[in-house]
């Protein structure tokens, strides 16, 4: 909280953040503060940093430093758009250092300048562009059997469900595909829970627009990643073509992990 700081101090105060995802919160923000992410990882390769502002983000900007230089990433007229998240790609994959100016305010009301960001690395991804890089797993074709067999591995979730809707918004390219689940095999969060009347299991996964996702009928393994809370799809084929497709790879010991 900016309210902590000694009043006639001029210094700029620090914060080291030390994982590859999280957020911070400025309550009251005053003067500057300085977030300098630096993971702990010997052999960090997260050359893109992707912030996207909360909801109700006020009363700061956020730059980003380049050699001694501020530029501007998230402006306090912007910060507040929903969906808006800013993509940049970091100079030093080590030591990446936002600078967070407050504006300035007449009286003491409250203004809390939130954000979440992630570090990510940009394997098979090309450009800044948030739409290819936090967003890499919608490509919009079928994976080969290979991604497939690794997607299963390594994706923050896979469940078996059926789509019981589709939803499209044309202004932030996104489409949504609610899903009605029938086995959670993994999550990283709570994004598929049990709804309290019907006692089904449903959750929302996020793809992008020119996906031109449908409703189709069938079970389908649904993979992917998840970014700022949300499920983003990676690799969905239907369960019993997967099912094929792994049961082949574990005869032939090629499987990378066990389902």
């Amino acid at each position: 909280s900016g309210l902590s700081w000694e009043p006639r101090s001029r210094a700029v105060e620090q914060v080291h953040l030390r994982c590859t995802e999280g957020s911070l919160e400025w309550m009251y923000p005053a003067r500057a503060l300085r977030v300098v992410l630096e993971p702990n990882l010997a052999s960090a390769q997260h050359t893109t940093v992707c912030i996207k502002p909360a909801t109700d983000f006020q009363g700061a900007s956020i730059y980003v430093e380049r050699a001694g230089q501020l530029h501007l990433v998230v402006s306090e007229a912007e910060g507040a758009r929903h969906h808006h998240v800013s993509c940049f790609r970091a100079h030093t994959p080590q030591r990446v250092a936002l600078f967070l100016q407050a504006s300035p305010q007449r009286d003491i009301s409250r203004r809390t300048a939130s954000f979440q960001y992630e570090l990510l690395s940009n394997q098979g991804a090309a450009g800044p562009d948030v739409k290819k890089m936090a967003l890499v797993e919608a490509m919009c074709r079928p994976c080969d059997n290979v991604e497939l067999l690794m997607a299963i591995c390594s994706s923050d979730f896979v469940v078996k469900g059926s789509i019981w809707n589709v939803s499209h918004d044309s202004e932030n390219h996104m489409s949504q595909v609610d899903v009605s689940v029938q086995k959670v095999y993994r999550q990283k969060n709570r994004i598929f829970q049990q709804e309290e009347g019907s006692g089904e299991w449903r959750g929302p996964i996020r793809t992008l627009l020119q996906c031109k996702v449908k409703k189709g009928g069938g079970d389908f393994l649904f993979t992917g990643n998840e970014h700022f809370g949300e499920a983003w799809l990676g690799c969905a084929p239907r369960f019993k073509d997967f099912m094929l497709v792994y049961q082949a790879a574990r005869e032939r010991g090629a499987n990378p992990c066990e389902f």
